[in-house]
């Protein structure tokens, strides 16, 4: 954008703040997105699955699509990818370690959203192995997305098909209304709007800053994507992660995490690579891509066991995520 002064302290400051709106305009989103779902009698699932999901998952999209169009390829696929990892590693870590109890696992994610996850990461890892994730590769990722998502939907409608017919219409309505903000369809929709807008300009001062501190540091833009970014975008499910786990709400973080991270490699990847393809150094997609993965399995390793999230597990995440972050420091800032 060119409008921020070319000083470290203040482009750091800028980058603090950046993540701090696009904190709170992602609140906004989701909150506007509940509101106008329930107002138009869109069905809860639908709210549920496809609209708070996609919108929790609204920064980094945002970040990496902007990145992507920019040409700045490193920090389009960094951020996505990081975010998978911060969100295995780093946010369900910080759930599991303040739980009152252990968070409980239901095996039928583990079989359907898990399964899903781990076949979606390897195919995005297999069409970057030749540097590039092409247009076409990207429209296939969203494809896979677009039937994930109705896979869900269908299922779900036939899951909770007789949990409703034990409640009242009204019943399901009142439990509704209790997540939706208050306010007409008109301040549902001006709810919306401000927190897509706060999101693209927060998303524009955080990569021009960011990439001012990676230059100025001589830190490569990559590091700051797998890192920095990563974790300022990932501020919305690392919130939900904690506040979930703190209020015996496990499930929401689970699902939260496996949510997001599909999002992150099927929607934001896939999005990022139609816009204008991905192309980085190798050294890039053989470090950042196997991290997702080795994150994911680890993951879907410890939910399997005994099916449920202690303390412990969540201190191995994050000791995984120190050994992450001390390697990428080291390839990309400390080169051979």
């Amino acid at each position: 954008m060119g409008i921020i002064p070319q000083n470290i302290f203040v482009n750091i400051a800028v980058a603090l703040a950046s993540f701090y709106v696009l904190t709170k305009s992602a609140d906004y989103l989701v909150d506007g997105s509940v509101g106008i779902a329930y107002k138009l009698r869109v069905p809860t699932i639908i709210i549920g699955i496809v609209l708070v999901s996609l919108a929790t998952t609204s920064p980094e999209f945002t970040v990496s699509v902007l990145s992507s169009f920019r040409g700045k390829p490193e920090i389009a696929l960094g951020n996505a990818l990081g975010s998978v990892i911060a969100d295995n590693l780093l946010a369900l870590a910080l759930g599991a370690v303040v739980a009152p109890v252990a968070i409980k696992v239901h095996s039928g994610v583990l079989k359907t959203a898990g399964i899903f996850l781990v076949g979606a990461s390897v195919l995005a890892f297999l069409m970057s192995i030749n540097g590039t994730i092409s247009r076409i590769e990207g429209g296939i990722l969203l494809l896979l997305m677009a039937g994930y998502l109705g896979l869900v939907v269908v299922t779900e409608k036939r899951r909770k098909k007789a949990a409703l017919i034990l409640k009242s219409e009204e019943d399901v309505e009142e439990e509704v209304k209790e997540h939706v903000k208050p306010g007409s369809l008109g301040m549902q929709f001006l709810r919306f709007f401000a927190g897509v807008a706060g999101v693209i300009i927060a998303s524009e001062f955080l990569i021009d800053s960011a990439v001012f501190i990676a230059r100025y540091a001589g830190i490569s833009e990559a590091i700051i994507g797998l890192t920095m970014i990563a974790i300022g975008t990932s501020l919305p499910e690392i919130v939900t992660c904690i506040v979930s786990a703190k209020k015996g709400y496990g499930d929401i973080a689970v699902g939260d995490i496996i949510g997001a991270d599909i999002m992150n490699i099927l929607w934001i990847v896939g999005t990022a690579s139609v816009v204008k393809p991905i192309t980085v150094e190798k050294k890039i997609i053989y470090f950042a891509f196997p991290w997702s993965i080795l994150a994911i399995l680890v993951m879907l390793l410890f939910m399997r066991m005994g099916y449920k999230l202690e303390k412990w597990k969540g201190v191995v995440f994050l000791a995984l995520y120190g050994v992450y972050i001390a390697l990428a420091i080291h390839l990309f800032y400390f080169p051979a």
